[in-house]
């Protein structure tokens, strides 16, 4: 089994900077891609950043320039820096990861808790 748990949400003025971890916890054999989503009010669950194994990244247009994601994979965590800050940005920030679990052939997706970001204007 493996666990994920956000943390570094808070409130934050616009144009502020907010920085998320994500930590992968378990019995892991080996962690794939790791993504951040978010959800805001009403609002679908959407990407918002991704990474693979290897370090390659794949960013939401309308974050793409101010958030960074990136990974330590000696820690098993995901981070998403995020700057500059909009009002539009608030939404519950969730911690995506395809996991191998020990003794498994396969690997399963995983989602953690999800951690809210609140920018005000």
């Amino acid at each position: 089994q493996v666990q994920l748990v956000e943390s570094g949400g808070g409130l934050v003025q616009a144009g502020g900077s907010l920085r998320l971890s994500c930590a992968a916890s378990g019995s892991i054999f080996g962690l794939n891609g790791m993504s951040w989503y978010r959800q805001g009010p009403g609002k679908q669950r959407e990407l918002v950043a991704s990474i693979t194994s290897g370090g390659a990244t794949i960013y939401a247009d309308g974050v793409k320039g101010r958030f960074t994601i990136s990974r330590d994979n000696a820690k098993n965590t995901v981070y998403l820096q995020m700057n500059s800050l909009k009002p539009e940005d608030t939404a519950a920030y969730y911690c995506n990861a395809h996991a191998v679990v020990t003794g498994k052939l396969y690997g399963t997706t995983y989602w953690g808790q999800g951690t809210q970001v609140t920018v005000s204007s």
